[in-house]
């Protein structure tokens, strides 16, 4: 593992870099208000960062990146366009991955402009991969946006559309809703038996737990309007699966899209957004001939991706962490910007990374 300062000064190299590209350095402070993480997340976010309460400011959080603080930031005071960059220690709880380091330093670019999204995700992409090429990695790419296209052109009532677009960074509940709005796997026996009551709140008193009377029978009614949901089409589910299973260099994968787009014209338009990209991409230099595009990418990242997003690993090296990560996060700017947004686009890098795989350890 490198030392701490030799981490800082590799990150305050990368830093320079984006630096040269426009960006000013900004900074924000660790403990990050839990309220804002919780409202984006749910409690899921609880899972995967530290989490303290301070007497004054309520539940506070170590912040888990740099985006949110950012984005809060700029739409509060930022001009239009704007580039930042920033360089600072995150905090992730690594559950899934106790070997991983908990915390590290993070180097970001970020990339805030209403003209053209398609040649700022090129630009961006293109500039880390810059700063990373001697380090021979692989690079992946995906687009949220593609998905999020694709459960809003599915035949589904509100609330099933809701639970999939929330669980779309879930791979495995957004698996096994599919399968239990298609109708593959069986209703819970406690569940059926509860549903088939004439009154359901007859059989639950004594009340024990939080919840209230209305609560528990607002969580019945809807139970059982999902219950009288029709299934959802088997060939749904065969192109959902199709879309999910694209992995392919960008051309293919683009062609291969096309072809399903003949059933589900709603990813269209997600389609044209990734050809206008790939054109962008070539424009700065980057091989898109062989650069690698996996619909499913980026579904385990956090959640405020909805467009295009991006990695790069060290393929010699399966049990690192990615060396850099990034993507599009529109949404999020309307999220926080209270009435105002902006399309807004980064990535950040890591330094240690980058000098562990340096050094060949």
């Amino acid at each position: 593992m490198a030392d701490i300062a030799d981490i800082r000064t590799e990150a305050a190299r990368l830093c320079a870099i984006f630096e040269d590209a426009g960006a000013v350095p900004v900074d924000c402070p660790i403990l990050q208000q839990a309220e804002t993480l919780l409202d984006l997340y749910g409690e899921d976010i609880r899972a995967r960062t530290y989490v303290t309460r301070d007497p004054s400011r309520g539940e506070m959080m170590l912040r888990p990146d740099f985006t949110v603080p950012v984005v809060e930031r700029h739409m509060a005071e930022g001009a239009d366009p704007a580039r930042y960059t920033y360089a600072g220690e995150v905090f992730r709880r690594q559950e899934d991955h106790p070997d991983r380091a908990s915390e590290y330093i993070q180097v970001g670019f970020e990339i805030f402009d209403r003209a053209a999204p398609a040649t700022a995700d090129a630009e961006v992409f293109a500039l880390i991969a810059g700063a990373l090429a001697p380090l021979g990695l692989k690079a992946v790419t995906g687009d949220v946006g593609l998905l999020i296209a694709m459960v809003s052109a599915l035949d589904l009532s509100e609330d099933r559309r809701a639970a999939l677009m929330r669980h779309i960074w879930r791979p495995a509940r957004f698996t096994a809703l599919v399968k239990r709005f298609a109708g593959l796997t069986p209703v819970p026996p406690t569940r059926a038996a509860l549903l088939a009551r004439a009154d359901p709140m007859a059989s639950l008193a004594p009340l024990i737990g939080l919840r209230g009377e209305d609560e528990i029978a607002a969580r019945i009614a809807a139970l059982r309007a999902d219950a009288e949901e029709p299934p959802l089409h088997a060939e749904a589910v065969a192109l959902i699966s199709a879309v999910l299973s694209v992995s392919e260099t960008c051309p293919n994968a683009l062609e291969q899209l096309r072809d399903i787009a003949v059933d589900m014209p709603a990813i269209l338009p997600a389609l044209e957004r990734f050809e206008a990209r790939c054109e962008a991409l070539a424009a700065k230099g980057v091989a898109v001939e062989s650069l690698q595009f996996e619909a499913s990418f980026g579904r385990s990242s956090m959640e405020y991706y909805d467009g295009f997003v991006f990695g790069f690993y060290a393929e010699a090296r399966p049990d690192l962490p990615p060396v850099a990560t990034g993507g599009r996060y529109d949404a999020l700017t309307r999220r926080l910007g209270r009435g105002r947004e902006i399309p807004a686009v980064g990535g950040v890098i890591r330094p240690d990374m980058v000098l562990l795989l340096e050094a060949g350890s």
